[in-house]
């Protein structure tokens, strides 16, 4: 058998000797592409990774204001607080700029705008109302129950433009949801224009844009501000409720004296101007109209022959009237809801100086409720007719009130009286 030429042996030994060189090399291409590789996937898993942690942050975040709120509805029945705080609430869970709430009211078939946020809010507050039908984007939401989650609002037919004509807000997108209880829509919930957040999805648009994600959240907060609202407006109708019930027992009293009628209207309308100028809660100024309304009660309780006595009072009469805030004070104590008004009724009467009646207190043992109605009870005495007197100039009573300042009355109450003097209607009667 012939033995290979030494020609092909070299050739062949030339193959053998660059095959493991090529070999190596693709190893070492096909090592670096997989580390690159590697490194690669690695980032974009931190890349997700970081995403998966904010978007969790976010969930947290907004179970968070979600379980504040409703703290919230447990805490307070008072329906401005509720609304202010569920718009707050709006915009903190849905990252947005603004947030405003449309209420229905069912007897003229529109909506109005019972509460938005910022400056903005207030002046529509005052001039919006809008008809519950596909002219409006919240006309619509009321009219067929449906959500609606935009991303470029002022192209939208539907898009309400006296809003922008009247404040200059530009709206670029706008989460809009029904406020239902139990089934019946009770408003319309707004979220207007998406705030830029860490995890922020690219959209086609120049700004940030809801997701759905965002329209599932503005839903559960939609249930719990309709539990919010729906609680207010009881409270707002009980409360008025028991408003109506004082204030006509309160004329059912006058009535019994034809001399002094309007008198209660006519301290309840000074004392609040005077209270304006003393820095007290809206709580505070609710007891003090309570008790302007209450604080004669004890009337009811002196014969009529002195009640009506078309003369002044002669030295045996004088003391049987001057029972009338202690009568008043057992009449009313029996009611729980009216033991921080009750102080008003008993202690109108009582001075600074400490010459008052029933129980002689002096300076700050009076309290400021009955401080108030002290002043504003004896302004209207001052300035109305009676039929043994005519009643006294405005000026005159309100130089009698100042007269007095540190003995009859409350330096502070008289200050207070004298700015409500200047700048409210204090020198007209109240119908």
């Amino acid at each position: 058998m012939p033995s290979p030429s030494k020609k092909s042996t070299k050739h062949s030994t030339k193959r053998s000797k660059a095959s493991p060189s090529k070999k190596r090399s693709n190893q070492k291409k096909t090592k670096k592409q997989k580390k690159k590789e590697v490194i690669r996937d690695i980032k974009a898993l931190d890349k997700d990774l970081t995403r998966l942690v904010a978007e969790m942050k976010e969930k947290v975040r907004q179970l968070e204001c979600l379980t504040e709120f409703s703290s919230l509805l447990n805490s307070t029945l008072d329906p401005d607080t509720v609304r202010e705080k569920a718009l707050e609430a709006t915009c903190e869970l849905l990252v947005c700029e603004t947030a405003s709430l449309f209420l229905v009211d069912a007897e003229k078939g529109e909506l109005y705008f019972e509460s938005a946020l910022g400056d903005v809010g207030k002046k529509l507050k005052k001039q919006i109302r809008l008809p519950i039908n596909n002219q409006s984007l919240a006309g619509y939401v009321a009219m067929t129950g449906e959500s609606l989650l935009l991303h470029d609002v002022e192209n939208d037919p539907r898009y309400f433009k006296k809003i922008k004509s009247k404040t200059d807000f530009k709206t670029n997108t706008m989460l809009c949801v029904p406020v239902k209880a139990k089934d019946r829509i009770m408003g319309v919930l707004q979220a207007i224009n998406k705030l830029e957040t860490n995890f922020q999805k690219k959209t086609k648009f120049d700004w940030p844009t809801f997701s759905s994600d965002d329209l599932k959240m503005a839903h559960t907060l939609a249930h719990q501000v309709a539990i919010a609202v729906e609680n207010a407006l009881l409270y707002e109708d009980l409360k008025q409720s028991f408003y109506d019930t004082v204030e006509a027992l309160a004329e059912a009293i006058e009535k019994k004296d034809r001399y002094t009628g309007g008198h209660t209207k006519r301290v309840v309308h000074f004392s609040m101007c005077i209270a304006k100028y003393c820095d007290l809660t809206e709580e505070e100024l609710d007891r003090i109209r309570l008790g302007a309304i209450l604080h004669d009660v004890g009337k009811i309780g002196i014969e009529d022959k002195i009640l009506k006595k078309a003369a002044p009072l002669d030295p045996y009469e004088w003391p049987v009237m001057k029972q009338h805030p202690e009568l008043g004070f057992h009449i009313m104590k029996r009611v729980r809801g009216l033991k921080d008004v009750i102080p008003a009724m008993r202690y109108h009467h009582e001075r600074w100086d400490g010459k008052g009646y029933p129980l002689g207190l002096k300076e700050e043992e009076i309290p400021l409720i009955a401080q108030i109605i002290a002043v504003a009870d004896t302004y209207d005495a001052m300035v109305s007719t009676r039929p043994y007197r005519k009643g006294l100039d405005p000026k005159i009573a309100y130089d009698e009130i100042v007269r007095h300042k540190g003995t009859q009355f409350s330096p502070k109450v008289v200050e207070a009286f004298q700015k409500a003097y200047q700048h409210e209607k204090m020198g007209q009667n109240v119908d």
